[in-house]
């Protein structure tokens, strides 16, 4: 009889417990569904504000994926028609420096047939290094156009050709982001690089430089960094390269 008493009371203190819990869960329940209630209002007044905040972050990410995707591509060819570039700068970098000079020659059934040659203004000074790399000064600079303009020339000049360069990536990167900046496109043009076929084609090369190239095909290098005569040099490097290719059939 003792024993059947505790278990009743046990019972009865179980199930006392568990209508405890049982209103505990309801008065929570209560409580997360007013918090909710008092979200979804705050949330409804904010939607105007929200919405278009969101919208902008997704369209610049959208817009820079584009823009990072719409580079051409790496070409490892020899072609007949084309537009050699080369360029000059303050310095290293596309986003905190600039383009002091365009220089391009346009090459069709590998016979140059036009020329583009371009200082550009800047707004501040050259450095003392850079004009005696280059032998531009700030005063030949003041003579020169404005970069949108000469942006908008190059592009016109290059047309849908393929870019050739020796490291010609500098470059692209570049004119891609001056493009980007003044005409709100990048360049697109698939590209050559002489630098990289030198690589492949002259294994036993000291370095590859342009100068260095220049020496061992015989081509004068008096004059270079200018962004015409090193389009000049380039080309010259460029057919002494295909004519390695065809004599040797080492590509």
């Amino acid at each position: 009889m003792y024993n059947k008493y505790i278990f009743i009371n046990q019972n009865r203190r179980k199930k006392q417990k568990e209508l405890e819990e049982k209103q505990k869960l309801e008065n929570s329940q209560i409580n997360i569904d007013m918090l909710q209630e008092l979200q979804n209002k705050k949330d409804s007044k904010n939607t105007k504000k929200t919405i278009p905040n969101i919208s902008n972050n997704l369209t610049n990410k959208e817009n820079n994926q584009q823009s990072s995707n719409s580079k051409g591509k790496k070409l490892m060819k020899f072609v007949d028609n084309y537009v050699l570039v080369d360029i000059e700068t303050t310095g290293l970098s596309p986003i905190k420096d600039e383009i002091i000079e365009i220089g391009a020659i346009k090459v069709e059934n590998n016979q140059i047939i036009d020329s583009y040659n371009q200082l550009i203004k800047i707004d501040g000074s050259l450095s003392p290094f850079i004009t005696s790399l280059t032998g531009i000064t700030n005063e030949m600079l003041q003579a020169g156009k404005q970069p949108h303009i000469v942006i908008q020339e190059f592009v016109n000049f290059a047309g849908e050709n393929i870019l050739i360069g020796h490291n010609v990536n500098f470059d692209i990167g570049f004119l891609t982001h001056q493009s980007q900046k003044y005409l709100n496109h990048p360049i697109s043009n698939d590209y050559i690089d002489t630098m990289y076929l030198a690589r492949r084609i002259v294994p036993n090369s000291v370095n590859y430089k342009l100068g260095t190239l220049a020496n061992l095909f015989d081509i004068s290098y008096q004059g270079a960094h200018r962004g015409l005569k090193d389009v000049e040099i380039t080309y010259e490097v460029y057919n002494h390269l295909r004519k390695a290719v065809n004599r040797d059939r080492v590509f």
